[in-house]
């Protein structure tokens, strides 16, 4: 039986939401929209809803506008109906509805996040514990820490102690068998790397050794390494290695997959930074692609770095990248419409309206307030007695009214230089909103239950007014 949803807008998204709606499936949804006598959707108020719209409601649910300053929890309790905040934009109503409410539990994951504090050695104890703590608000489990060949590290001990001590799991990465050891002593989680000739380091002690081949490539020792940790009732994990690209990179990821082949129940470790690291490439791409592989193959462990300023945020991209792809590998679908945290450079749906659209609205508009919006054909400036299209803000400036004041010509400076980016990069643009670049950058969360506060050029305006 299709479900019953009713479509709250106003006069100006009424017609366009009407053709919408004639696209969806309608034995899945029966819908119906009603104008909630506003002219901007976003304008509703709660008060005008109660009094339009007369219980009981012959719907399953009711959706509005994503911009309204309404509370769905006040107006359900009212109706007797679940009301939802829909999507922003009309163009994301079919996503919207066929993703449940919109929304995927990304709560779950199964994969181990390593950071490695490649100078660790050489960072005092406060900075370390400074670094330790937002490598874990960002996602890492296990705070790896690395030591360098030629480098003393006296304070080994200590620094792991002090992790532990705040509730870390620790990991030490050496090619010293001696600060291995001590690593292990000291109470260590893990120690990478170890063969099948070093792995007595880990005797006596809690450490999980991270096994690595004695010869780079040489699967046969890796498991031997292996089989030798389960003999001796050790829990192990493995790393074939990933190389950088020609450096061997094609052949290191066959490695990965037949040492599945060959230990199916063997736990794996699959260090990500030879390629995000190596690579002058935007690392959310290159991280997606790697935990992709890692999602196949059950490679539940991976070590991130972030060492180079372009991977500045990779372990938080890694964060997402688990989670969405644990999440579509569950509903056996592809890992897309999950999370648009890795969507940094370019939106799914960058221009939501269409250029008639946005002509139907400026011919509507009758102050002189500029509104800017972005289509496929550039860059759209409009208010009640002009509307012209641009692919670039500098040349929006010669079309402007004359006599702009200072504090509004710098505020639809500003707009027009982000419009611009928008349109070039093929992003949401939305007036007044920053533009979104997924996990690369951390917006505050908007408070969506009322209207945005004004800004610097409109309270100067208001101050002025009343002075």
């Amino acid at each position: 039986m299709a479900e019953k949803i009713l479509l709250l807008t106003g006069h100006l998204a009424e017609a366009s939401l009407a053709r919408l709606v004639g696209t969806l499936d309608r034995e899945k949804f029966a819908v119906r929209i009603v104008n909630i006598g506003v002219k901007v959707a976003a304008l509703m108020t709660e008060a005008i809803v109660r009094r339009r719209l007369s219980p009981p409601l012959d719907a399953d649910r009711v959706i509005f506008p994503g911009r309204a300053g309404l509370d769905p929890a006040r107006l359900s309790a009212h109706f007797g109906v679940s009301f939802e905040r829909g999507p922003d934009e009309l163009g994301d109503l079919p996503g919207f509805l066929g993703l449940s409410a919109g929304a995927r539990d990304l709560s779950r994951h199964d994969i181990r996040l390593f950071a490695e504090i490649v100078e660790a050695a050489e960072l005092d104890l406060p900075a370390l514990l400074t670094r330790a703590r937002a490598l874990i608000a960002e996602g890492a489990d296990v705070i790896d820490l690395g030591c360098r060949p030629g480098r003393k590290f006296p304070d080994l001990e200590a620094k792991i102690s002090a992790l532990r001590a705040e509730g870390m799991r620790v990991s030490v990465d050496s090619a010293d068998p001696n600060e291995l050891r001590r690593g292990a002593l000291a109470g260590a989680d893990f120690l990478l790397s170890l063969t099948e000739a070093t792995l007595s380091l880990v005797h006596g002690t809690q450490a999980t050794p991270v096994l690595i081949p004695a010869r780079h490539g040489d699967l046969a020792s890796l498991v031997r390494a292996a089989e030798k940790a389960q003999a001796l009732g050790i829990a192990y994990l493995v790393d074939p290695i990933l190389d950088p690209i020609h450096s061997g990179f094609s052949a290191s990821l066959a490695r990965y997959s037949e040492i599945r082949r060959l230990l199916p129940k063997a736990e794996i470790l699959m260090g990500t930074g030879n390629l995000t690291e190596l690579t002058d490439a935007d690392s959310a791409g290159v991280t997606a692609l790697l935990l992709g592989i890692c999602s196949e193959l059950g490679i539940r462990n991976v070590l991130t770095v972030q060492v180079s300023p372009h991977t500045r945020r990779t372990l938080a991209e890694h964060d997402v990248a688990r989670r969405m792809l644990f999440a579509a590998r569950a509903d056996g679908a592809l890992p897309r419409f999950y999370s648009e945290g890795l969507l940094q450079v370019h939106d799914r749906m960058p221009y939501p309206q269409r250029p008639d659209e946005i002509a139907a609205f400026a011919e509507s508009v009758r102050d002189e307030n500029y509104r800017i919006m972005v289509a496929e054909d550039g860059i759209h400036v409009f208010n009640g007695t002009r509307h012209f299209v641009r692919e670039d803000a500098l040349s929006c400036y010669p079309d402007l009214a004359p006599g702009l004041d200072p504090a509004h010509a710098f505020y639809l400076g500003a707009e027009l230089a982000k419009a611009e980016i928008a349109f070039r990069l093929g992003k949401r643009y939305v007036q007044d909103e920053m533009l979104s670049f997924g996990i690369a950058t951390q917006a505050k969360p908007a408070h969506r239950t009322r209207l945005a506060e004004a800004g610097h050029t409109l309270r100067a305006r208001n101050d002025a007014a009343h002075s």
